[in-house]
């Protein structure tokens, strides 16, 4: 339908709204999939949004104001339409017909429900396209009213799409706006109120404290229940950032709660394989702002009826699905830093902190040795894959993954160039100072790794740069005279010293503390500590 039939039909609202509601709803149908506009009716289509606007104000019937909302929804798709929208009075408008501003009223008339969500829906796309309707929501103290309704969803039925867009919109506000998410977490109980939703939406039942019932027969989440997941873990997550610091009992309960409830969700399936995977990367997200040390309620003592993978009597259900999600994101081999990083940076913190957890990774990421034919970066296992990326082009994968390894052989230097060998491991024991060897400045729990007989018999012929057994090579220095030897030593000698001159290589040296120095300061140091070492009285 022609825009300018539409706007006229729109206009004439107080003649005909039987005619504006049949405008807009043949507008609706032909532009629902439409996200690019003509730029030439702009004009036109921002008096389209100022003559909806003036027909929701009015007491119009439902169906109308239905028709009303889906239009200004695909409007506001278009940041340039928005100037008329994003006023005071307009924004209330939207806000009274989401049922923001009845805070005792409850949500009984069903007849009204899909009011509310295209407003929800149209409000979600102006404050996320609008900077000056972001600055209008904190005015307007919209994120309590969200709130409030979120409350008045808890106990009701068929109300899930208005609890999935007023968590969306919570999630936009404390994503776009920074004076928001400060005031969820410390004036709106933002923290307790979304994590009750997280609750709810997973339909979590309690055995004990900090330990949810595990039904294995129970169905996959619906696809609103799952959406509703996701939009609280989303929320959760920009109103816990900087939450590593935890400074009282009460705080320490929630996170543990908290935590609790994730290791649920990641125990849980969607409706499908891509939902489900969006949901554990979302649950994942939140646990790295979970402070470490309330994490031990990832595993749990596991009860003799249970089935579920077990180590030293503890349920490690939830700790396999973050291993299963790590090596599916390393397998996609794309889009690393954003999809990887999360779950291995998790992964290393719960090593470092909770021996029951790094053990069982260790287990199965690093098992003991026993062939050693074959780089560690060549094969399919996990350990070949993370040894892989430990060379990879971007920086904060190579440094992510090879700090996990290191974790699992408890910061020896030692061991862990015995799994990925010295060429692999350079870099992060050049950033770390540990060039020379030793170990990190972490503690770790004194058990030792023990060496299977195939390992210990090979070692002796281990390469150590490369980390496998490779076949003798012939010595080509073998059949060459002395004079022969004394000149591709030279020859080697000048090149070297051409590359340095011309400044294409520094030679380096590792000084006595493991740290990397040009060469002429390490041998400097190494003679001033000789010297130091060798006094006589």
């Amino acid at each position: 339908m022609e825009l300018g039939a539409v706007l006229e039909a729109v206009e004439g609202h107080g003649a005909a709204a039987e005619a504006a509601e049949r405008a807009l709803l043949r507008y609706n149908e032909e532009n629902r999939a439409v996200f690019r506009f003509d730029p030439a009716d702009e004009d036109k289509r921002k008096k389209l949004c100022e003559g909806i606007l003036n027909i929701l104000e009015k007491d119009t019937q439902t169906s109308c104001q239905t028709a009303c909302l889906e239009a200004l929804r695909i409007l506001s798709r278009d940041k340039k339409v928005l100037v008329p929208v994003t006023t005071k009075r307009n924004m209330q408008i939207l806000m009274r017909l989401a049922k923001l501003d009845t805070v005792e009223d409850p949500l009984e008339r069903v007849s009204e429900f899909p009011v509310i969500v295209e407003a929800l829906k149209c409000l979600c796309n102006i404050i996320f396209n609008s900077a000056v309707a972001q600055k209008l929501s904190l005015e307007l103290n919209l994120a309590a009213m969200l709130c409030n309704l979120l409350k008045k969803c808890k106990d009701q039925q068929l109300v899930g799409d208005i609890k999935c867009f007023d968590l969306r919109l919570l999630f936009l506000l404390s994503l776009l706006h920074t004076d928001i998410r400060s005031q969820l977490r410390q004036e709106l109980q933002g923290v307790q109120v979304l994590t009750q939703a997280l609750e709810s939406s997973l339909n979590v039942r309690w055995t004990e404290e900090y330990k949810a019932a595990e039904d294995r027969d129970r169905p996959p989440l619906s696809l609103q229940e799952t959406n509703c997941a996701i939009e609280a873990l989303k929320a959760l997550f920009n109103v816990t950032l900087d939450s590593w610091n935890v400074h009282s009992k009460n705080e320490s309960h929630q996170f543990r709660y908290m935590a609790a409830i994730l290791r649920y969700c990641l125990l849980t399936t969607g409706p499908t394989e891509d939902k489900t995977e969006e949901l554990h990367s979302n649950a994942i997200n939140l646990l790295s702002n979970i402070p470490v040390s309330c994490l031990d309620v990832l595993i749990s003592p596991s009860s003799q009826e249970e089935t579920d993978i077990k180590y030293n009597g503890m349920n490690m259900g939830a700790i396999q699905i973050l291993l299963d999600f790590m090596e599916k994101r390393i397998d996609k081999g794309s889009s690393y830093r954003e999809g990887l990083t999360p779950v291995l940076s998790l992964l290393t913190e719960c090593c470092r902190t909770h021996r029951n957890i790094r053990k069982f990774i260790k287990a199965q990421v690093l098992p003991p040795l026993r062939d050693v034919s074959s780089r560690p970066e060549v094969g399919t296992t996990v350990r070949n894959k993370l040894v892989r990326l430990m060379t990879h082009v971007d920086l904060g994968v190579k440094q992510i993954a090879a700090e996990f390894l290191f974790v699992l052989c408890k910061e020896r230097v030692d061991s862990l160039l015995k799994y990925t060998g010295y060429g692999n491991a350079a870099g992060l024991l050049a950033a770390r100072g540990l060039l020379a060897g030793g170990r990190g400045d972490h503690w770790y729990s004194d058990d030792e790794d023990t060496d299977t007989e195939e390992y210990k018999s090979a070692k002796p012929n281990i390469n150590l740069i490369t980390g496998h057994l490779e076949e003798p090579m012939p010595n080509p220095m073998d059949e060459m005279t002395e004079e022969q030897k004394e000149y591709e030593a030279m020859k080697l000698v000048n090149m070297f010293d051409k590359l340095s001159r011309d400044e294409v290589i520094k030679p380096m040296g590792v000084r006595p503390d493991g740290t990397m120095a040009p060469l002429e300061e390490a041998v400097s140091q190494y003679h001033t500590n000789k010297q130091d070492s060798s006094d006589s009285d």
